[in-house]
């Protein structure tokens, strides 16, 4: 009872479709734009501004029961690990986007499981026998609190129809005053642009501290254009607002091979360490992927290069990921993991390999990967049917598809990340990470090499197909635990990967033996933003938005993407509006020409990636920043 039933299950990212009739991008726009709302109400309903950050687990409860959730410790713990410090309003908003509130149908199943003779009531001294002993324990004076409820216990007995319509209607009532409280509040309702409208991770609002150094630009103050490919515009859209400024940029259609990053000729006699990874879309739109550690042990000319691993090149067929851009961010461990200095970045092109080169000295390196968000996204496409997982052979016994099978060898090759054909307990468990959110201990690691083919005591291929096809027979012949996992790796009903885009790492060292090993698998951190606005304000050009010179518009051009980042100087927050609708043959991350976001004060934040929708055409960037009196 602790732990609402449904309250782990994710609610589906909505996106706006250019394609689709205005009528119905205004109802798609409303129904983003309410859950917004109804996030700000119970945000600003616990802080007086989204800016704060939750700074507590028991913060973080009060603040998902005024959106009308009743989250469990699991929950909590869940989204609170043992490292968190602290929350912000876009990870609030993720977190809704996830836990829906249990609905009073979900809740009355729970409580038939119990009342096997159909009574529509359970005595308290069983109500607390299940709550206190039970799943997630309560403890005796949660249970109380709940027996001394009037309205729907009666001698003893808990009337549970009763119960779940006095909860689901508690939940809505706390989610529906702090909405009133907004609308009542002018102050509040002026908060009420943000970025959360469509959010990736790579493009998280949050405040990120403003980098220690970079080097000083000449600042254009006056929007001029340069070497004429600039060029400026005022949509109407803007004449509301106290400043603006236009940034147009033309760009041709994109040349695969960019020779700016010529391959050493000695590449062949250079030492190679390669890994594998991947980036999996989650149901709210966030990015997860690998992160890396990267050691030298000297100073030393590296090449690093990472591309989509396209998995079907021996098949003659093209992998559906391919044209996802990618990139890897290279940071330097100083003193800590919180210390890190960015060093570069693959920004040249090779067809869909991405490069970089440069000296390292000696010492450990972070290898954070990165994708824009702006091809790899949620689909929308309806799959009519459904792939078939098993089947029983002659003798009536089990046996796994050939689609099934490829699947299953496909995602072996993905996590068998040192390439070996080999997967150890250490790449399997980034498997379950992604798929159950456990680990696999020692003690079952040996009982999976006592049941599984295992080779150097790591999982053969064959073993992996054997494991799936055990857990088959376990629910004899129930796929439904088997489509979870696929799911979460980012295939659809039809076995096409559609969600996911696995990637291959390399680097060379001329003068030593590089060694590469992935560490976590996560969201975008904070020192990937970190990096990515650094990189922004070290190459790209910078504009001043007020007259004051506090707020600047950095945007940063390669042949493949443009992203802006804002700084604000100023001790105040500030509200900046953002329109692309006069870009051609663009897409952003954010699904949205028109957004606006909050830049907190002394700070500065990713305003969003643009990329061509068609790359053998040109492309033109129109984008208008507009601050908000």
């Amino acid at each position: 009872m602790a732990s609402s039933p449904g309250s782990n299950a994710s609610l589906s990212g909505q996106k706006i479709v250019l394609s689709e009739s205005s009528q119905a991008k205004k109802s798609q726009y409303s129904e983003e734009e309410t859950f917004y709302m109804n996030c700000r109400a119970a945000y600003l309903a616990v802080f007086k501004s989204s800016l704060e950050n939750i700074k507590s687990k028991e913060q973080l409860c009060l603040v998902l029961q005024q959106a009308g959730r009743n989250p469990s410790q699991k929950v909590i713990h869940k989204y609170w690990t043992p490292q968190t410090t602290a929350l912000n309003f876009d990870d609030f908003c993720n977190i809704l986007k996830k836990e829906k509130p249990a609905t009073e149908t979900e809740l009355l199943k729970a409580f038939l499981k119990v009342d096997v003779n159909n009574d529509g009531y359970i005595l308290h001294t069983e109500l607390h026998k299940i709550l206190t002993t039970r799943g997630e324990k309560m403890t005796v004076e949660e249970v109380n609190a709940i027996t001394k409820l009037a309205d729907v216990n009666s001698n003893g007995k808990l009337y549970y129809n009763k119960f779940c319509k006095l909860y689901t209607t508690t939940n809505e009532q706390c989610r529906k005053t702090a909405l009133d409280k907004l609308e009542d509040n002018s102050r509040l309702r002026r908060q009420q642009f943000g970025s959360h409208v469509e959010t990736s991770s790579q493009s998280a609002a949050s405040s990120i501290s403003k980098p220690s150094s970079r080097t000083t630009r000449k600042i254009d103050h006056k929007t001029a254009p340069k070497r004429g490919d600039n060029r400026t515009s005022r949509p109407s859209s803007a004449q509301n607002c106290k400043a603006s400024i236009s940034s147009s940029i033309i760009m041709g259609t994109i040349n695969n091979t960019n020779s700016e990053l010529i391959e050493p000729n000695t590449l062949k006699d250079w030492q190679c360490a390669q890994s594998k990874g991947c980036f999996f879309l989650e149901e709210d739109g966030e990015i997860i992927t690998h992160k890396y550690r990267l050691y030298l042990p000297q100073r030393s000319t590296v090449y690093i290069t990472i591309k989509p691993l396209n998995l079907s090149q021996l098949e003659g067929k093209t992998s559906l990921w391919l044209s996802t851009d990618t990139a890897l961010y290279v940071l330097k461990e100083n003193e800590s993991q919180e210390n890190l200095q960015l060093m570069g970045f693959t920004e040249v092109r090779n067809k869909e390999m991405f490069k970089w080169k440069g000296e390292l000295g000696s010492g450990i390196y972070w290898l954070i990967p990165f994708t824009t968000g702006c091809r790899l996204k949620k689909i929308k496409n309806q799959i009519t049917g459904e792939a078939k997982l098993v089947y029983r052979d002659e003798d009536g016994e089990l046996a796994l598809t050939k689609e099934f099978k490829a699947a299953l060898s496909d995602i072996f090759e993905i996590i068998d990340l040192d390439g070996n054909g080999l997967v150890s307990l250490e790449e399997y468990n980034f498997f379950e990470l992604r798929t159950s959110g456990e680990k696999c201990d020692e003690e079952a690691w040996a009982v999976c090499k006592e049941n599984f083919d295992t080779k150097k005591n790591e999982l053969t291929r064959q073993g992996f197909m054997d494991l799936h096809l055990m857990e088959a027979n376990d629910r004899e012949g129930d796929t439904s635990d088997l489509w979870l996992t696929l799911l979460s790796l980012g295939y659809n009903k039809a076995l096409e990967m559609t969600e996911a885009c696995p990637f291959v790492i390399d680097i060379y060292a001329e003068k030593c033996k590089p060694k590469i090993k992935a560490i976590y698998l996560e969201a975008g951190s904070r020192q990937l933003n970190k990096a990515i606005c650094k990189s922004v304000v070290n190459k790209g050009d910078a504009k001043v938005l007020d007259n004051g010179e506090s707020i600047i518009v950095y945007t940063y051009k390669s042949d493949t993407r443009i992203t802006s980042v804002i700084e604000n100087k100023s001790e105040n927050k500030v509200v900046i509006h953002v329109n692309n609708e006069q870009s051609k043959n663009c897409v952003n991350n954010r699904g949205l020409n028109i957004f606006a976001v909050e830049v907190a004060p002394k700070s500065m934040m990713i305003c969003q990636h643009v990329m061509p929708l068609n790359e053998q055409e040109e492309w033109i960037y129109n984008c208008v920043h507009s601050l908000f009196p």
